[in-house]
């Protein structure tokens, strides 16, 4: 997986020494950033064309669906991940697909992607070339698709969308990253750097799966943006095409 920021091993006991759980990190909940608006919770692209999901596809993004809030979230990466939920799917439903745009809704980005099936959390980053880096200040619009059938053949799918900016990394908050060393998902956090909190988080727990402190804040995390019920789902395979 790609990661704004590379997080160093270390042993599982000294790594469990130096991490501290603060249980007020994402009290305040990710800013409604205003226009464009998205859909975090899963739609369908026809009424009647896909089955019934107990739970839907979901964008882990930050958002309020109830009163049509933005899922605008910041980014200091060239290269983000984005992060999506996978519910139980019928296992004839493999078949998915990330697109990137611009503002304009020219695409930037998109690839093809085949799902495991399973249930839990994925992330699909960004390849790391210079066509497909972020600009600083600019706004893009992704989609995730899981398409319910043949995509070739008038496709139908599941999808969220959702908004993203990427903003400067400032000398400030290279300084507050450099202090956190390898709890740099608190920094993020705290300047409201929704992308790079979450995917810092994320690869920690994968590599450091039985700290229960990564796992509280994990849970905050997802509490700040009123996703607390996901928190318990498991971080499956990363997407990184070289494509």
């Amino acid at each position: 997986m790609n990661d704004p920021v590379k997080v160093q091993a270390n042993p599982k006991q000294s790594y469990q020494s130096q991490i501290t759980h603060t249980p007020n990190l994402f009290a305040q909940k990710f800013p409604d950033n205003g226009a464009p608006t998205g859909r975090r919770r899963g739609a369908t692209s026809r009424r009647d064309g896909c089955p019934s999901l107990k739970t839907p596809v979901t964008a882990l993004v930050p958002g309020q669906e109830k009163n049509n809030k933005s899922f605008l979230g910041l980014t200091v990466s060239e290269y983000p991940t984005f992060w999506v939920y996978l519910p139980e799917l019928p296992t004839n439903l493999s078949s998915g697909e990330f697109v990137l745009q611009d503002e304009q809704g020219n695409d930037i980005y998109r690839t093809s992607l085949t799902l495991a099936a399973k249930v839990g959390i994925i992330g699909v980053s960004l390849p790391p070339k210079s066509e497909y880096a972020l600009k600083q200040n600019s706004k893009y619009h992704w989609f995730f698709r899981v398409y319910c059938g043949e995509p070739k053949n008038k496709p139908e799918y599941f999808f969220v969308d959702a908004w993203l900016q990427r903003v400067a990394l400032t000398p400030q908050l290279q300084q507050q990253l450099k202090t956190a060393k390898s709890q740099e998902y608190k920094v993020y956090g705290a300047n409201n750097i929704w992308y790079d909190a979450i995917t810092n988080l994320a690869q920690l727990r994968r590599t450091h799966s039985d700290v229960s402190t990564l796992a509280k804040d994990w849970t905050s995390l997802f509490k700040a943006v009123d996703l607390e019920e996901l928190a318990q789902a498991p971080i499956l395979q990363g997407y990184n095409s070289q494509n």
